[in-house]
């Protein structure tokens, strides 16, 4: 009877198996460096896990807490991918004493073959110790990205 029981809840707590893919983005051009991946599961809406990323920019100096950038999990803000288009929305915040800085960057592509996304990055950065006159405006930087989809 134990065994009848045991093999009833295994079978009712087995879910339906959902295939994974990735999404992944890179960039090295004259202003930055940067590479981002994440796990795509293709059920259940298409949630990503394991999102990673590096960031360099290139023109900040080299002891500069804003030149390198590591994302996580959390800084994948937003995201959209279907047959036609890629987006990413991706934000770090730094704090250096009671200071802080961040960066946003903005991954925008149209599918160019399949599994292969062109398009443009824009990156925001917000230096609060550069900000002398306070106006809160972000340096913008931006070029073409390449990503791709499986």
């Amino acid at each position: 009877m134990r065994s009848i029981i045991c093999g009833l809840g295994l079978f009712l707590s087995a879910g339906t198996a959902f295939a994974t893919g990735g999404i992944w983005c890179s960039v090295d051009d004259a202003a930055v460096k940067f590479q981002v991946d994440a796990g795509v599961t293709t059920g259940m809406g298409g949630p990503t896990f394991n999102f990673r990323g590096d960031l360099e920019i290139k023109a900040r100096p080299a002891g500069d807490e804003l030149r390198k950038t590591v994302f996580e999990d959390s800084s994948l803000t937003q995201y959209w991918l279907d047959d036609k288009e890629l987006r990413l929305n991706i934000y770090r915040e730094h704090q250096v004493a009671n200071t802080y800085s961040s960066v946003e960057l903005t991954i925008l592509t149209k599918a160019s073959d399949e599994g292969v996304y062109d398009g443009h990055y824009k990156l925001a950065v917000y230096d609060s110790t550069a900000d002398k006159d306070g106006d809160g405006k972000p340096a913008n930087l931006s070029g073409t990205v390449s990503c791709g989809a499986e």
